[in-house]
């Protein structure tokens, strides 16, 4: 085979030659083709690949939530493991459709969300660069040089004169991956991918998160208005209960006053939840993606409790939280990175080739006399760098520690997100429930001191410190309704919503556009 195109190439050049010119041609060719056979087999060679292979990091995961195991509350009780775990939109186990409506909104408008998926399609960029690594590089420079020579340089004056040359050339240049650089390259920049599509998934639950948050915040300081127009209501009977007395000469001037500043109080207090109230709703706007002077939300009203919430366990956030996701796939493309700086150890091989076609004259350029063409392999290898590359293989094995580290801790973290949820959520039911009855019983007591008081038996300071008494729980019960919903939420966040890591692309689905 190789004679044959040896011969082929010897025969290419036209014109007389001599026997010594034919043999130098043959033999030309065949070392040609020896070497690009021998750098074309060794292109072949997986075992010489380097790097270290990759293995995902030990975590201990316990068996089980202890906060879950001691939960014997009965009016907030989390869903047995074997229920599964949080699919799809979790913020619909609400069943609130303004809710709703705002996490759609938040996937579609959110900024934050648009610049993390910016983020992902420039990760995903990466790769399919590294990837063309994989093949030759084809360049071309057409060309139309004129000349002017001196006639003073030929023979006798002769020679001189303006000269046009045309050229149109094609050069090809190759690195094979010996060593799995490439390779390795491509392993890392396709972690990396995935760790931007996983912080996309962060930032998505994060602020659908935040928006569940404050919009049960802004119902529950709906609802508290709601409480203090009730409780206005009731001071300004108090009002004219005492303006009356006073007139009818059976109280003093000093329960009027009292009365009016109390009731001046809570309409200051009034003023002060509808401060608070329209920040929650600017919040949610922005995070909706909407400028806050076009976006406004009728006052709503909590319906209840949060809903039963699967928890599964604990083994599984390695799979269900984005963060974790993305802390492990950073560990992946650290492993990547060590196996790229060991390649520096080896040489590197380049296949390079170049032909086209020159002439004097348009007409024939394309013809076969005018081809010109050169071919050969080149190999660069560092004999001695002071220990510049022991260096930097020990950096990046460093650096991979670290990320290791960096992900047990998140996994950490994340164990205690859960507990600290779950503990707060049983020992919110509880203190919901002693609330209950705190209220019931300072509204009894309210009622005996108005009846002491229309009696003569008991002062009006008596029926302010009930008054206050009741107002004050009554509000601490509406706080912690909010409290159980906001920490509910929490949880879902800390559980990692209704994601999973299978849903990561894949490096074969980086490579698609789609």
């Amino acid at each position: 085979m190789h004679d044959l195109l040896s011969r082929k190439i010897a025969s290419d050049v036209r014109g007389p030659r001599s026997d010594v010119g034919r043999a130098l041609t043959l033999d030309v060719g065949r070392r040609t083709l020896e070497v690009i056979a021998v750098a074309t087999s060794a292109c072949f060679l997986v075992a010489c690949a380097v790097g270290p292979k990759y293995r995902r990091p030990d975590v201990q995961t316990p068996p089980g939530y202890k906060e879950l195991a001691g939960a014997a509350n009965q009016q907030w009780k989390v869903a047995n493991p074997s229920e599964g775990a949080l699919r799809g939109n979790w913020w619909e186990l609400f069943s609130d459709t303004r809710l709703n409506g705002l996490e759609q909104a938040v996937a579609i408008s959110n900024q934050n969300v648009k610049q993390a998926e910016a983020q992902f399609r420039e990760a995903r960029a990466l790769v399919a660069f590294n990837r063309a690594n994989y093949y030759p590089t084809i360049t071309t420079s057409p060309a139309i040089t004129e000349s002017y020579t001196s006639h003073n340089l030929g023979s006798r004056g002769f020679g001189g004169g303006l000269f046009t040359q045309y050229s149109l050339p094609l050069g090809v240049t190759w690195e094979p991956d010996l060593w799995g650089r490439v390779r390795l390259a491509v392993q890392n920049a396709a972690a990396a991918a995935q760790v931007s599509a996983a912080d996309v998934e962060n930032m998505r639950l994060s602020i659908q998160g935040d928006v569940a948050v404050d919009y049960f915040q802004m119902e529950d300081l709906d609802m508290q208005v709601r409480l203090l127009d009730q409780t206005i209501t009731a001071y300004e009977n108090a009002l004219k209960l005492t303006v009356d007395r006073h007139s009818a000469g059976v109280a003093s001037r000093t329960d009027v006053v009292q009365a009016q500043a109390q009731l001046d109080a809570a309409l200051a207090q009034r003023t002060d939840l509808g401060i608070a109230r329209a920040q929650f709703e600017h919040a949610i706007a922005v995070l909706a993606g909407q400028a806050p002077s076009t976006f406004s939300l009728e006052r709503g009203q909590i319906s209840g409790p949060a809903p039963a919430i699967p928890t599964g366990v604990p083994s599984q956030l390695l799979e269900r939280r984005p963060d974790i996701a993305a802390a492990e796939r950073q560990v992946a493309a650290a492993n990547a990175q060590i196996g790229l700086a060991r390649t520096a150890y080896y040489p590197t091989l380049t296949l390079g080739g170049s032909g086209g076609f020159q002439s004097s004259s348009i007409t024939n350029l394309l013809t076969w006399p005018s081809r010109f063409w050169s071919v050969g392999p080149s190999l660069a290898f560092t004999i001695f760098d002071f220990g510049r590359r022991r260096a930097q293989v020990q950096q990046f094995e460093a650096a991979y520690d670290a990320t290791v580290a960096a992900y047990r801790q998140i996994v950490l973290a994340a164990f205690q997100e859960v507990e600290d949820q779950l503990a707060a959520l049983q020992l919110l039911a509880q203190e919901a429930s002693e609330q209950d009855a705190a209220v019931t019983a300072a509204r009894e007591a309210l009622q005996l001191e108005i009846d002491r008081y229309k009696a003569g038996t008991a002062s009006y300071l008596d029926v302010i410190t009930s008054q206050t008494i009741a107002y004050t729980d009554e509000r601490a019960a509406v706080q912690i309704l909010g409290s159980r919903l906001s920490a509910a939420i929490n949880l879902i966040r800390a559980l990692g919503g209704g994601w999973n890591a299978s849903s990561l692309p894949t490096p074969s689905q980086l490579k698609s556009k789609s």
